[in-house]
């Protein structure tokens, strides 16, 4: 039997039975005035035929609880009055316990495939706390019986907490309410109104019960922090309320709002404050791509109507010029402008000590400070895979390309991300014979399929050389020059040599952890090498922590600028208060041309995720602008739930998309939908008009069929 027709027949079963309570009106003989008429005959029946009449109760109370039919209490009361405190409470705690159960098992049957599908998303967080501390909050929700039990099972299906979990912490969450309501029934004679059991004192009993299990799980915190800390000297007074461990993007955020909200804070660096994004990756590499990008404006100069253009790159005055871009930034991020808002900088080593040490090896020698809370982000450095030969080469990373004083006539790109494919066209641009070797099956893997086409035969068609479904497999040299074998994926081990003469390697980043004490103190790693931390960017040790690209998930410059809030804030006041930090809405871009850019979900990741969803593109190549300035390629494409207009994703692949996809950046953070969008004027001629277009895309798909023929047939009549 399919699936879909057992969740009917349980609809269709369920359906019948309470119609049949209903219809026959079985509630009327579960009131407390008919328990106490016909106390006397059941209790006598019930004395004679022990076993039975226990089976029977037993059967039917668990009946009520999984089918969540009114009587409960009543019930509960009725095996007081008829087996006593001692059996009473064992038949009703077995009875409502497997209810319970049974209609948690009811409600994850019938409906947490859809909810997980539908709202998934949304519901990550309370996935996440329920897997954590499920068991706590049904241990509290359990133990005060003014919240519903019924609502309790209902929703508890719908979340990923284990059944046998919930069997145990449900018995042993009502049996306090059990044991009180039991023994009221075996007082059954002075009961009038359930009023007289519930007074207000006993519900207020039950309310401090159900705060038990949140103050045990800050004691249990409590405890878990002591253990942590066991074997560890806390000193007695600190030096500083925050020590910072690293002046990249998220290093550099934390300390300034720690400065900014009146801390005593030291900021360590051991190389170039800006760290990576400054010194060798966001800044010098669009600087690189700017002259690049020039150079490709002016060999398409006949579509502008230019009947002569030319230029030609000096290779050495374009790396000068990355450096003096550089050096032009360099003052927003250096020591003297941090110092001046309040943050000590002290340019040497940081390695940790203890939980609250941190010795810095500087020139003018050693020195230990204490401090209360800790913050590492010391970044991640490029990742050079241990390829046979690939140390006899020279591998260059997107550390060090920017040493070359020459442009080589044949360059090697070694992955195809967003690093690679960025610095492989840029060099093409200014000269090189670049191939870029790829081993996945297409280059930017992590977007859509038809992005990867685009911006591939985008590349082709500049003459960069794709071989993608290709691992590299040997570095070698022969008389003349450097040669790459690699093997073709899927065509039974054929390989074949790439000629060149400067290599980089774009394979992906590894995070900074060694040097700097982590062992020491033990702190966890994750399996791609980054530091594990909870969701408040807290290590093992609650009062260290982890931001920017040494801790992930992302290994952006914006979303280690973000961490650095949370790890500023949560590090100055936490145990008192401390925020999870929030990645619903991560925007990032590569930036070839055209750029690429996303926040969200892409359609592949919809389907991964068994998403309902829709997609509505609009094509760039009929956007006036984009006409007009000779960019006409790309696409919008935005990713929303089934019949809805509540954007999930977005992907943009056109000129500018890097600031196109601000607009939508801000709708989903703020719940803005297509409608809403479509609704906001926009300039013209703007690139930004594709958003709007977009927008009235959706709308057209989503046309009140209906109403418009009646309207239709509204404005003959008017003729």
């Amino acid at each position: 039997m399919k699936k879909i027709n057992k969740k009917w027949l349980v609809l269709l079963t369920i359906g019948a039975v309470v119609a049949v309570w209903y219809g026959l009106g079985l509630g009327d003989y579960f009131s407390l005035a008919q328990l106490k008429q016909q106390q006397a005959t059941i209790t006598q029946w019930t004395q004679g035929n022990l076993a039975l009449s226990a089976l029977l109760f037993t059967l039917l109370y668990t009946l009520m609880a999984a089918l969540s039919l009114p009587g409960a209490a009543i019930f509960t009361l009725a095996g007081g009055a008829l087996f006593g405190l001692g059996l009473g409470v064992i038949l009703v705690s077995i009875a409502s316990t497997i209810g319970a159960t049974l209609a948690f098992l009811i409600a994850r049957f019938l409906l947490y495939d859809w909810v997980q599908q539908r709202f998934g998303e949304r519901l990550k967080a309370i996935n996440g706390g329920i897997e954590k501390d499920g068991a706590f909050y049904l241990f509290s929700l359990r133990l005060v019986p003014v919240f519903p039990f019924f609502v309790i099972n209902l929703l508890m299906g719908l979340t990923p907490i284990s059944t046998r979990t919930y069997f145990g912490v449900s018995w042993l969450g009502m049996l306090p309410a059990t044991v009180v309501y039991v023994y009221a029934g075996t007082q059954l004679a002075g009961i009038d109104s359930l009023n007289d059991i519930l007074s207000p004192g006993l519900v207020t009993a039950f309310v401090l019960l159900g705060i038990f299990p949140l103050l045990a799980k800050v004691a249990i915190g409590i405890l878990q922090r002591r253990k942590v800390f066991a074997g560890w000297a806390r000193p007695t007074a600190f030096d500083r309320n925050l020590i910072v461990i690293g002046a990249g993007a998220g290093g550099l955020v934390t300390a300034y709002i720690a400065a900014a909200l009146k801390a005593k804070v030291t900021l360590v660096e051991k190389h170039r404050m800006g760290g990576d994004c400054l010194n060798t990756g966001c800044v010098p590499s669009k600087a690189l791509i700017r002259s690049a990008r020039f150079l490709a404006d002016v060999q398409r100069s006949g579509t502008l109507g230019m009947t002569t253009a030319s230029a030609k790159a000096d290779f050495g005055e374009v790396m000068a010029r990355v450096q003096r871009i550089i050096k032009k930034i360099e003052p927003h991020d250096s020591a003297e402008r941090y110092r001046k808002l309040g943050v000590e900088v002290i340019q040497g080593t940081a390695t940790l000590q203890s939980p609250w040490e941190v010795s810095i090896e500087t020139a003018a020698g050693p020195t230990t400070l204490t401090s209360r809370a800790i913050v590492i982000a010391t970044g991640a450095h490029p990742f050079v895979p241990p390829i046979k030969g690939i140390e006899t080469v020279n591998a260059r990373t997107s550390d060090t390309i920017w040493a070359l004083d020459s442009l080589p006539r044949r360059l090697l790109v070694l992955g195809g991300g967003p690093i690679g494919c960025e610095l492989a066209q840029a060099f093409q641009r200014l000269g090189s014979a670049v191939t870029l070797v790829e081993m996945l099956p297409r280059i930017l893997i992590r977007e859509d399929e038809d992005v990867s086409v685009l911006i591939s035969r985008r590349l082709a068609a500049e003459g960069v050389t794709l071989l993608t479904a290709h691992r590299a497999v040997e570095f070698h040299h022969n008389s003349e020059e450097k040669l790459l074998r690699c093997e073709a994926l899927h065509t039974n081990g054929k390989t074949r040599e790439v000629a060149f003469d400067e290599l980089l390697v774009a394979v992906g980043r590894k995070a900074n952890t060694k040097g700097y004490g982590l062992e020491r103190l033990g702190i966890p790693l994750n399996d791609n090498g980054t530091i594990h931390t909870n969701d408040y960017l807290q290590t093992r040790y609650p009062n260290i922590y982890a931001v920017g690209d040494v801790a992930g998930p992302y290994q952006f410059t914006h979303t280690a600028a973000h961490q650095g809030w949370y790890g500023a804030v949560n590090a100055l006041f936490d145990p008192l208060k401390k925020f999870r930090a929030d990645y619903r809405v991560v925007p990032w871009a590569t930036f070839t041309d055209p750029e690429v850019a996303r926040v969200g979900l892409n359609e592949t990741e919809a389907r991964e995720q068994k998403i309902d969803y829709e997609v509505t593109t609009y094509g760039i190549d009929d956007l006036d602008r984009a006409i007009t300035d000779e960019a006409a390629i790309g696409f919008i494409k935005v990713i929303t739930p089934k019949g809805k207009d509540r954007i999930l994703g977005v992907t943009i692949v056109g000129e500018h998309a890097s600031d196109i996809i601000a607009e939508y950046v801000l709708a989903m953070k703020h719940g803005i939908g297509l409608n809403k969008l479509l609704g906001t004027i926009h300039i013209y001629p703007t690139m930004a008009e594709a958003n709007k277009y977009v927008a009235g895309n959706w709308k057209k798909a989503h046309a009140p069929e209906r109403i418009l023929q009646w309207l239709l047939r509204f404005h003959a009549w008017r003729r």
